[in-house]
């Protein structure tokens, strides 16, 4: 009779190395990305009198689609970036606290993907700015992460991240016609393609015999 094979060790080829929580990147990540936004209305408040809003998403105008770029970060005032800055700060920090790098590719994505949905579906005539994008873009990420890896940390975000957050969801409806509801719908649909690319796979599990 064989006796039982030993229990994989951790580091070995059975078992994924755990990761530490990356607290202090993602607090420089949070602060960096919060100090950006304020940064600007600033400026464009004081130097431009609010004009830099012109570089919101303008639906099927050619030559703008670029604005997908620059629209996240745009707000039109400080009631509005206000408004956004506590669930974009404490989302960021939720989603970049396990990995920096993937996070960063994460916003990116959602950005683009999301701005890009916007500029081709959104309601003409109009210009679509401010981080809400962002925000439910990175509920959708963490919301999805915690499906695909359905790991107990990537559970346990999603669950909180939901808890603290998951009443903004009616924000994808149409609604109120100054609000883009769009970029609320297309932000969260560019988060679930985010966290399918970067979470999708999970490893695999080798059999192991006695």
């Amino acid at each position: 009779m064989r006796s039982p094979a030993p229990p994989p060790r951790p580091g070995s080829p059975l078992v994924p190395p755990r990761r530490a929580p990356q607290v202090r990147p993602a607090l420089t990540l949070t602060a960096a990305l919060i100090a950006g936004v304020w940064g600007q209305e600033v400026v464009d408040s004081v130097g431009f009198g609010g004009r830099l809003d012109a570089y919101g998403i303008e639906p099927r105008v050619p030559g703008t689609f670029w604005h997908v770029l620059t629209a996240p970060f745009l707000h039109a005032g400080f009631a509005h970036l206000i408004a956004n800055t506590v669930p974009l700060a404490v989302l960021t920090f939720m989603g970049a606290v396990r990995n920096v790098w993937r996070f960063v590719a994460a916003l990116m994505i959602i950005a683009v993907l999301g701005g890009a949905l916007v500029w081709l579906f959104g309601r003409g005539g109009s210009v679509h700015l401010g981080a809400s994008e962002l925000i439910f873009g990175l509920l959708a990420y963490l919301l999805g992460v915690g499906w695909w890896e359905r790991t107990p940390v990537a559970i346990g975000v999603a669950a909180l991240a939901f808890a603290l957050y998951g009443g903004i969801l009616w924000g994808v409806l149409p609604g109120n016609p100054y609000v883009s509801w769009e970029s609320h719908l297309f932000g969260f649909v560019a988060g679930l393609v985010a966290a399918l690319l970067l979470h999708g796979r999970r490893p695999r599990r080798a059999a192991l015999r006695g």
